[in-house]
């Protein structure tokens, strides 16, 4: 087994770490905010994702993961040293690189021969050849450390399950060689795994990414035409489905996506794409019907309300981008509330993951700690998150609580006839 650092706490870092001790690598794992790695230590995980703590548990006591604080008290003993820090969106669309280039500065100099790095945030074509470079011009012996592309494929809420069972492992070297060490890490999974060109590997993560956007934004037109022709959105993807070229999969309407990957690196490839002269119009039309589809959830809120949303209080079930996560990162269910905010309305808020960081984000609404206290006093109540709980509420209850029995189900999460029968105006999207 292999002696692994990991640089980067965050969703792919730590459950990257956890998940390689599990396979039985001895794992350090670092990162720069002092009191995340002193909760972790103690077996704290300060992220919502199913089955990581109990990981992250497994490896502290069995003692092949542990958490330290820098970079380069995780790296100076590793054979192979996983970047996993953040690739935010830059102002022009493009991924900014700068916490890659400062770890890479940061462990050069510590570096021993045979050690090989390996980029698993998601990185634009040509970060596999920063990387090198950066590492030679700060101290490392270059011709003896490898740089290798691992893109992750983790979605929010089934991370752990995920890399335990992906669909494959992708590696982009160089260096066959080096391509096979970092292939044996994984050599106990069930999965295959593709060798390519680093440029290919870097490559695929974005066009993967982008496809499934283009599934939403494609089945999100779909549904608003729907709407249009008095077509049930839930009958047309079932039909579509059943279609093994097309699946199931990423065909579910609401209110456009979101979170940390999709609309980030759908910039960052069009980016990409303006760089090379290419005319990326189809995926530019992607992230336009995305945005139109955000502000959709807005005009269909005010249309219920009447027509206009000044002073009009609203209640709001869910705020994180998808169910059974804690991430509001570019949650188009944010979105949708501080727009209602700023067309003046007044608005309650209820997720089951929400704690005092999800009040600071929704400055200027009530966040509260109760579905039935979101509804009360509301005129339009906007399911905006697909937490199941929401299914199993008393409606009942939920219709006494309502100023109006007004529902607008962005995730399409409740059935319009039981609704309906129990006396509410019901409003899917795309439903009939």
């Amino acid at each position: 087994m292999s002696r692994v650092a990991i640089i980067g706490a965050g969703y792919v870092g730590l459950t990257t770490g956890a998940c390689l001790a599990h396979l039985g690598h001895t794992v350090v794992c670092a990162d720069i905010d002092e009191e995340r790695v002193a909760r972790l230590t103690k077996g704290e995980v300060p992220i919502m994702e199913d089955g990581l703590f109990d990981l992250v548990a497994e490896g502290l006591e069995s003692k092949r993961l542990r958490f330290v604080i820098g970079a380069a008290t995780a790296a100076k003993t590793a054979e192979f040293v996983f970047l996993c820090v953040p690739t935010p969106q830059g102002d022009d669309g493009s991924a900014d690189l700068s916490f890659v280039e400062d770890v890479a500065r940061e462990i050069a100099p510590v570096l021993r021969p045979g050690t090989v790095i390996v980029n698993k945030s998601t990185m634009p074509v040509g970060s596999t050849r920063l990387v090198q470079r950066i590492l030679g011009e700060s101290g490392a012996t270059i011709d003896a450390i490898g740089v290798a592309s691992n893109p992750e494929f983790l979605r929010e809420g089934t991370s752990v399950r995920d890399f335990l069972h992906p669909n494959r492992v992708v590696i982009g070297c160089d260096d066959p060689k080096i391509a096979v060490r970092v292939s044996d890490l994984y050599k106990s999974l069930d999965a295959p795994i593709l060798i390519t060109e680093p440029a290919s590997a870097e490559m695929i993560k974005y066009a993967s990414n982008a496809f499934l956007a283009t599934k939403i934004s494609f089945v999100n037109a779909i549904a608003n035409l729907c709407e249009a022709v008095d077509a049930d959105v839930r009958e047309v993807v079932m039909g579509m489905g059943y279609d093994n070229r097309i699946g199931f999969e990423f065909l579910n309407p609401g209110p456009g996506y979101g979170g940390s990957c999709f609309p980030k690196d759908t910039a960052a490839l069009l980016h990409a794409s303006d760089l090379a002269g290419y005319d990326f119009s189809l995926l530019r039309g992607v992230v336009e019907v995305n945005r139109a589809q955000h502000e959709r959830m807005i005009e269909k809120t005010r249309r219920l309300a009447g027509g206009s949303l000044n002073g009009v209080p609203i209640g709001v079930w869910g705020l994180t981008f998808k169910a059974n996560t804690d991430d509001l990162r570019d949650s188009p269910a944010v979105f949708v509330v501080r727009r209602l905010l700023e067309e003046g309305a007044t608005v309650r808020c209820y997720d089951p993951s929400a704690d005092e960081r999800a009040s600071k984000v929704m400055a200027g609404t009530e966040v509260v700690s109760d579905p039935y206290e979101a509804a009360r006093g509301a005129q339009v109540l906007a399911v905006l998150t697909e937490w199941d709980e929401f299914r199993w509420l008393d409606f009942a209850r939920v219709r006494e609580e309502m100023v109006s029995p007004t529902v607008l189900d962005a995730r399409n999460l409740l059935e319009p006839s039981t609704m309906r029968r129990l006396g509410f105006n019901y409003e899917g999207i795309g439903r009939s």
